[in-house]
């Protein structure tokens, strides 16, 4: 039988035994809670962190801690026990269905002539997912501080929701021109168009002219689930329908929340710049048009219509003041000669002029056929983007399009790179394979102080 005195210096050990344990368990889940900490914070500074991978390694990290005040728990009940038989222990703690066209639009399948006065499958890879919906790249977005590196913005060529699109959107949805781009249109934060149409169901239809568009507003939900953000209404048939189907178009834009620029009430609205911000990088978007059929289109001082660039005085004004509000200045403008693949003297002058006064990115359309990039003083010229969802035209090389992808920081510079497309009865899709090679290579040959590249991306050149 055990002396007492035997009996404590057991129970002693005992207890020293279970102290020791209990101090290995936390050394160890403490290390391994200070080793997720490291990996976080290398990934966080190496940018290859992810949202959802933080989120992941904080629920490791809470799990340890969980289970260090387990096996704390364990320890307390165990010397609770020891305590009750007479031992004392010590404590640790431890997210119209059919409105009609009217007038000779659908004439526009096989032509296209200029409206201007003056100028005579599958993609190779998937783009990420817009902002919100599946988290976004450390490299393009959220930074420790909660404010983007970059932003990222994307544009298409010219959109017609009229016409022979419409019939083909009546037969088969109004989601149908964008079924096999819709990774492309969503993946940006600001996605923009060239909307060469009017929206309304009333109006009057312009005069001598050969074509008249016109587009139901029921239209405008499914442009707005497909990814586009914004859209340009500085173009030639912007009022095929008149002043009241100016007002319209305008009114049922932003009752599908569809910012708009570059026409309005007058000319101060008209000039006036969309102004957009994503994770503390604000972006203004100015909408200009050398294309407008008769002098009335002009917007004035008291009279509506659309921002105007022949002369380039108010042009030049709207991007000095854009650029006070905003860190990015995107100037879209309607321009140049139908079906040529080279802009023209005019259309370079502006383009110019344009990023001196302050403009990084100029964004053209209107010649219903792609035509080249420019590099000029470290910002880019896109001269035209062509057609994206249009009706039927000759030749083929209007059927040739794309999405062009620009990825900006905060001081307005940009890197770009075009995902080269294909429409089929009003449809675009992904060109890939040896064929997008080739366009991509044709649009880098008509390309100036600028080249492209076989995977579509856009760098300067000497």
């Amino acid at each position: 039988m055990q002396s007492r005195s035997e009996s404590r210096q057991l129970q002693k050990q005992q207890r020293a035994r279970r102290m020791k344990r209990l101090f290995a368990i936390n050394l160890i889940l403490l290390l391994i809670i200070g080793a997720l900490a490291v990996v976080y914070a290398v990934q966080r500074q190496d940018g290859s962190g992810k949202p959802n991978t933080a989120a992941d390694q904080g629920t490791a990290a809470n799990d340890a801690a969980s289970e260090t005040e387990q096996a704390n728990t364990d320890e307390k009940e165990s010397a609770s026990a020891d305590h009750s038989s007479g031992n004392q222990a010590a404590e640790e703690s431890g997210t119209d269905s059919s409105a009609g066209n009217q007038g000779s639009n659908e004439q526009a399948e096989e032509g296209h002539p200029s409206d201007d006065p003056a100028s005579g499958g599958k993609a190779e890879e998937e783009p990420p997912a817009k902002d919100g919906e599946q988290g976004q790249d450390s490299s393009e977005g959220g930074t420790a501080a909660g404010t983007a590196s970059k932003v990222r913005l994307a544009f298409t060529g010219d959109v017609l929701l009229a016409a022979s699109v419409e019939k083909l959107m009546l037969s088969n949805g109004y989601d149908y021109p964008y079924e096999k781009v819709l990774n492309y249109l969503k993946a940006p934060d600001f996605m923009a168009v060239n909307l060469e149409t009017p929206v309304t169901l009333r109006g009057t239809p312009a005069k001598n002219k050969q074509y008249v568009y016109k587009s139901s507003p029921d239209a405008l939900p499914a442009l707005k689930e497909a990814g586009i953000d914004i859209v340009n209404l500085a173009n030639n048939h912007t009022l095929d329908q008149g002043e009241e189907g100016l007002f319209d178009t305008i009114a049922h834009l932003d009752e599908a929340g569809i910012p708009n620029m570059g026409a309005g009430r007058d000319e101060i609205e008209a000039f006036k710049p969309v102004l957009l911000e994503k994770g503390g990088i604000s972006v203004a978007y100015v909408g200009l048009t050398r294309v407008v059929p008769v002098a009335s289109w002009k917007a004035g001082k008291t009279h509506p219509g659309l921002a105007e660039t022949y002369d380039s005085t108010r042009a030049v004004a709207a991007i000095k003041q854009a650029a006070k509000q905003a860190d990015i200045v995107v100037v879209m403008v309607h321009w140049g000669i139908e079906r040529e693949d080279w802009p023209n003297n005019d259309q370079k002058r502006l383009a110019h002029e344009y990023i001196d006064a302050g403009a990084d990115l100029v964004i053209g359309s209107h010649p219903h056929v792609l035509q080249g990039f420019e590099s000029y003083k470290g910002k880019w010229i896109a001269y035209s983007l062509g057609n994206f969802i249009f009706s039927g035209m000759k030749p083929d090389k209007t059927k040739d399009t794309g999405v062009l992808d620009a990825a900006c920081d905060v001081k307005g510079d940009c890197s770009l790179k075009f995902h080269p497309m294909r429409a089929s009865m009003s449809q675009p899709a992904p060109l890939a394979g040896e064929e997008g090679k080739a366009l991509l290579k044709r649009l880098s040959s008509i390309s100036m102080h600028a080249a492209v590249d076989k995977a579509g991306n856009v760098q300067p050149k000497e």
